[in-house]
């Protein structure tokens, strides 16, 4: 007999939701199971009640989580922005439960993870709105939530686009899960070769840094780059020169005021108005009024006022500037022109009327002051070492490298900075060169074939290309060249420029059969990267400019030139024979003028300018009455320690192997030797490629900061064609130049550099075709 239910336990039959509880109090026992549980459910959203969080009331919290915890420095507009989304996601609750520490917390480990700097700042390395937009999508009642998946999505948004294939590694030491640490550790097992690890960075990519003198620190140009700027921007280019040169020479240590810093004999000056044990002193060009008869260190801009008159100008004002008696020092080892950052010692005297002003009749701070300045000495400032820059060349007890310096956490190029990415870089450098290549092999594996000069409208041009990549070809793989340099001219007259000899169609023939001659040395377009960099003469600067002094940085050259060439390396690559660990297939890349290659991020920083520098400044220099008597030694002459790394000397009999001292000093009294090293150190102690007006030498003012040498590259490439082909070492900065690649028209010579990478050194090869 059938019972009719009762009115309490109708509810089984018709609800499909989630089942009631009992109504008995003594056991709570549902009336259906509980359904099984998702092992992965989705963090229910609890509503938070936001506050408005000032971040002075936060910032004792973000010091404890950042900075004794993870060894981070947070600035005023990070606290802003922390401080509003902890207030917005966490409530309340932030102090009384702990809430903002431990979101602070996954903050700072996430911007360690995507390779940020030691300042946590919106451009320092990572992005930290791009972390803080995906931890929001795990938070639930103020506290954060990861799954699997999800931690590797927030590993991969919080990274910045622009990064490079180094960068998104940084965190492979502590990744999210197993799970993104075994992807991680796949992607670099393929990546095992050095080409794999080859960028070349124009400069129109390049982070515009300004330095700020409050903060000591290099900081990212939020304004957007225009070619039509304010005209403030053309003061901030000499303003940034200065103030980068400034704090260079205050950490020099013949200007540091120290009371245990001792002044030895190379300091001691007949002429300086300091004692011997005191340190030198830079004054201000406005507090020289008043003190007439008084000798000072100037630092300051060279400049040429309307009447003709030389002036010296620095961020207080401006003096006129006598230096018809001044020496330079070292004795004619460094060009001097306008528009260059010089040290000038001499006596101020004071006089009733104003020489030579360039900023006006106002006599104080911010114009010219009256008198002049009659120089005894000028000099450039000092060269730094990259080490010293980048705070690496010291090391404490126990094996970490000393911080001092402070900028080895600016990333200058965009590959990542050397604090961050450094050891992990040379961990990696060691990894790909012992993957299929024994210690022999890769020593001489890591090299770059550099010519200049490459005038591709010469036949004999193409011959002497079609005879170096046969040599070349000969070789073994591992002792072929990683990259061939190409740098312009690429045609001997201007093209495009209304009265040339050539257009378009001739200068698209000219790359075409380029392409000719790499079609039948399809393994060396397979196996290596193909640089090419823009001269005066080719387009499009040619176009309006006929050849003269552009404007730069200059774009690369137009793509419906080169298309022929990409043609031949998309040919050769999908032919078989690529071989090797995991080998990049070969590529062309067009880039502008100057730029910046780089190996292994930031661990081998190679810059590339072309420019004939050296006329220009025999052109624009200025003249002085040279010394007759023995200079003395100070301190400004400690930057002549150039090293001579010229091609190699060939093989000498037993009587002239008994007085190689002879030999070497007679090579250093050279002529184009003593011209190598009086450039390489005009350029190097500048710290820019372009030290002059822009009336001599255009730049883009807001791409100013691609042409600085700050901190010093490992090598610069300077290809200047008026200058003889030469490899010098300056400060660690090896600089070369390849010359003309035919050096006179109508030889059969042929000239180039091959630069060993790892060694930081490259020589000369001469060679009949």
């Amino acid at each position: 007999m059938s019972r009719t239910p009762r009115p309490d336990e109708c509810h089984e039959f018709r609800l499909d939701s989630d089942p009631p509880f009992s109504s008995s109090p003594a056991f709570g026992t549902p009336v259906h199971p509980f359904r099984k549980a998702n092992p992965n459910p989705a963090p229910t959203r609890s509503s938070v009640l936001p506050i408005l969080l000032p971040p002075s009331t936060l910032r004792p919290v973000a010091f404890r989580t950042f900075t004794r915890k993870h060894n981070l420095t947070i600035s005023s507009s990070a606290l802003q922005t922390l401080a509003s989304f902890v207030g917005k996601n966490c409530g309340s609750g932030w102090r009384e439960e702990g809430l903002a520490e431990r979101v602070l917390d996954e903050v700072a480990k996430s911007w360690r993870k995507a390779g940020g700097g030691v300042i946590v700042e919106e451009g320092k390395g990572a992005s930290l709105k791009a972390i803080l937009q995906a931890l929001e999508g795990n938070m639930s009642g103020g506290r954060v939530f990861f799954t699997k998946t999800n931690a590797v999505k927030q590993q991969a948004s919080m990274r910045v686009p622009c990064q490079n294939l180094d960068t998104r590694r940084s965190n492979l030491e502590s990744p999210a899960s197993p799970a993104l640490a075994e992807e991680e550790h796949d992607d670099l097992d393929s990546s095992l070769h050095p080409r794999n690890w080859i960028k070349v960075v124009e400069a129109f990519d390049m982070p515009r840094l300004t330095y700020n003198v409050d903060k000591k620190y290099f900081e990212i140009t939020k304004s957007k780059a225009t070619l039509f700027p304010q005209a403030l921007h053309k003061t901030n280019v000499f303003r940034d020169r200065y103030n980068i040169i400034h704090q260079r020479l205050l950490r020099n240590e013949s200007f540091q005021t120290s009371s245990n810093h001792s002044i030895g004999p190379s300091l001691q000056r007949s002429s300086s108005s300091f004692a011997p044990s005191q340190s030198y002193r830079l004054t201000p060009i406005a507090n020289l009024l008043g003190r007439s008869g008084t000798s000072h260190l100037l630092l300051g801009l060279l400049a040429l006022s309307p009447a003709g008159d030389l002036s010296l100008i620095d961020l207080t004002g401006s003096v006129s500037l006598d230096l018809n008696h001044a020496r330079t020092i070292p004795e004619d080892g460094a060009w001097f022109a306008p528009g260059m950052i010089v040290l000038v010692d001499g006596i101020y005297e004071e006089e009733g009327n104003v020489r030579g002003s360039i900023l006006g009749g106002n006599s104080g701070v911010g114009g010219a002051i009256g008198g002049r300045f009659v120089g005894v000495s000028i000099c450039g400032p000092p060269c730094e070492r990259r080490e010293s820059s980048l705070g690496t060349s010291q090391q404490h007890n126990n094996g970490e490298i000393s911080s001092s310096g402070g900028l080895g956490w600016v990333d200058f190029l965009g590959v990542g900075s050397e604090r961050a990415q450094g050891l992990r870089m040379r961990s990696i450098e060691s990894r790909c060169l012992q993957t299929g290549h024994n210690s022999t092999e890769s020593s001489t594996r890591i090299k770059m074939a550099i010519m200049s000069e490459v005038n591709l409208d010469s036949s004999k041009t193409l011959d002497a290309l079609r005879m170096i990549f046969s040599s070349y070809c000969e070789l073994p793989p591992n002792e072929r060249p990683l990259a061939f340099v190409f740098i312009g001219n690429f045609v001997q007259n201007a093209v495009i420029n209304g009265g040339g000899y050539a257009g378009s169609i001739e200068y698209k023939e000219f790359f075409d059969s380029l392409s000719v001659v790499l079609a039948d040395f399809p393994d060396l377009l397979r196996h290596s990267t193909f640089v090419f960099v823009p001269g005066d003469n080719d387009p499009w600067s040619s176009a309006f400019s006929g050849g003269a002094a552009s404007t730069v940085p200059r774009q690369p050259v137009p793509e419906m030139f080169t298309s022929r060439v990409k043609r031949a390396f998309a040919t050769a690559n999908s032919e078989p024979g690529r071989s090797g660990v995991a080998e990049p297939a070969g590529e062309a890349i067009w880039t502008s003028n100057p730029s910046r290659l780089t190996l292994f991020g930031p661990v081998h920083d190679i810059a590339i300018f072309r420019d004939d520098i050296t006329g220009r400044l025999r052109r624009s220099a200025v003249t002085t009455m040279r010394a007759t008597d023995e200079l003395e030694t100070v301190m400004l002459e400690q930057s002549t320690n150039l090293e001579n790394e010229d091609e190699p000397v060939p093989s000498r009999t037993e009587d002239q192997a008994r007085a190689p001292a002879a030999d070497a000093k007679a090579r250093a009294s050279s002529p184009s030797i003593h011209a190598a090293r009086k450039l390489v150190k005009t350029i190097l102690d500048q710290g820019t490629m372009s030290p002059f007006p822009l009336s001599l030498r255009p730049v883009l003012w807001d791409y100013a900061a691609s042409l600085q040498l700050y901190p010093l590259p490992t090598a610069l490439i300077l290809a200047d064609s008026e200058a003889a082909a030469f490899c010098i070492t300056y400060e660690g900065c090896h600089v070369m130049n390849p010359g003309k690649f035919i050096p006179e028209a109508g030889s059969n010579f042929v000239k180039w550099i091959e630069f060993d990478v790892l060694k930081n050194r490259g020589r000369v090869r001469e060679e009949r075709f």
